[in-house]
């Protein structure tokens, strides 16, 4: 399907740091591009790696309020300056040195991703590194400083767009990004998620379908713990699709948290890398199916930064680039190798969880009492009609 991939990267976007102690290392995203280099993903004729400009203030202001703004900047020169209230300076958001310049990055890269795909530079695009949905105009949250897939998406309604999907599949709600478009019906946010009642942010519940006059326009589906591959994917098949089909998006932004799988030790969810790739697949196919090809992908959360995270966005970047890697294919012994030494575990030696997800049908099969159909139906209800879809209908 895929035309052309551009894949964002520069190693400077590993300064985006909070510390060794931190969940969020950028260990994982160095161990992703390795691992992708030495599958020749990037060396392939239909891709191309770029480098990154920092996003200035002009389009940070696009979705963050400017005095927040100059407090990042300031807490990155002196962590006295550090404002809790802002979610600086908390064990979620520690302060580190040149934390604006090092967030400023991973919004140009995500912001040079979507003007390369909207230009028609390219027709797909990555930032592993990007995928911080969290933030908020005024704060920061969950690791999250700057916002870079809704400063991405604000861009692209700057330039003209009429109508972005948004769809989120990391295992905590895509609060930020829903936030940032709540009252606009131009961009319809959809986020699949473990259920508010046992993870952080606390929010995401069916019934928050977006504010007056973009009703509908908020999607989310809250899924109980322990929700599996064959689940999550029936889950994302009875909401997505339909909706992308009513919606008809003119590009699609995609974030990829992988916290979803069974081994994240921040979250409850038990997938796999064979069930996250069987997502990505179906990203890919709705980008053509109903965004004329236009797509951006980002990463976000993912905290087994060995066993998981490296294989799943390899995984991805190889679906965004044409080329999927059987998942049966050894991983390089001299990636096994270099994440030893970077890390000290031993990795995967295969890009497989040796699993074969199979998608039960969603028409004419859901039932009432199963607790992931509940999850599914509850957002067909709340949502489908203001898209002139039946919420028992099949598809």
């Amino acid at each position: 399907m895929s035309r052309s991939l551009r894949v964002v990267w520069d190693d400077a976007l590993a300064a985006y740091n909070f510390g060794p102690s931190h969940p969020l290392a950028p260990v994982r995203v160095e161990l992703t591009i390795a691992l992708a280099r030495e599958f020749g993903l990037l060396d392939l004729d239909t891709v191309s790696v770029t480098g990154v400009q920092p996003a200035d203030d002009k389009l940070l202001h696009l979705v963050h309020q400017p005095a927040y703004v100059e407090a990042v900047r300031r807490a990155g020169h002196d962590p006295a300056a550090a404002d809790e209230r802002r979610g600086l300076g908390t064990p979620d958001n520690p302060v580190f040195a040149g934390m604006h310049d090092a967030a400023a990055l991973v919004v140009g890269a995500t912001v040079g991703a979507a003007k390369a795909v909207w230009t028609g530079e390219t027709e797909h695009a990555v930032n592993v590194a990007g995928g911080l949905h969290h933030a908020m105009p005024g704060n920061a949250s969950g690791f999250c400083v700057y916002n870079d897939p809704a400063v991405a998406i604000a861009w692209l309604l700057d330039q003209g767009a009429e109508r972005i999907a948004y769809v989120d599949v990391d295992v905590h709600h895509g609060d930020g990004v829903e936030r940032a478009f709540w009252d606009d019906p131009r961009v319809l946010t959809a986020s699949l998620h473990e259920s508010p009642r046992t993870l952080f942010p606390g929010t995401g519940w069916p019934d928050d379908i977006g504010g007056a006059g973009a009703e509908g326009y908020a999607v989310n589906v809250a899924l109980p713990s322990g929700t599996d591959d064959e689940e999550w994917l029936r889950a994302f098949f009875a909401v997505v699709p339909p909706l992308m089909q009513a919606f008809q998006p003119q590009v699609l932004v995609s974030q990829h948290g992988c916290d979803s799988h069974v081994l994240d030790p921040l979250a409850h969810l038990s997938l796999t890398v064979d069930g996250q790739r069987t997502a990505y697949e179906a990203i890919h196919r709705i980008a053509h199916e109903h965004a004329d090809g236009r797509w951006i992908a980002v990463g976000g959360g993912g905290y087994e930064l060995v066993q998981v995270v490296p294989r799943a966005w390899t995984h991805l970047i190889a679906e965004a680039a044409g080329a999927p890697i059987d998942p049966s294919t050894p991983t390089p012994e001299s990636w096994r190798d270099y994440a030893h030494e970077r890390t000290g575990q031993t990795a995967p030696r295969t890009m497989t969880d040796g699993v074969q997800p199979e998608v039960p049908p969603w028409a004419g099969r859901h039932h009432p009492a199963d607790r992931l159909d509940q999850a599914a139906l509850a957002t067909r209800r709340a949502v489908f009609p203001w898209h002139g879809l039946d919420p028992q209908a099949g598809g």
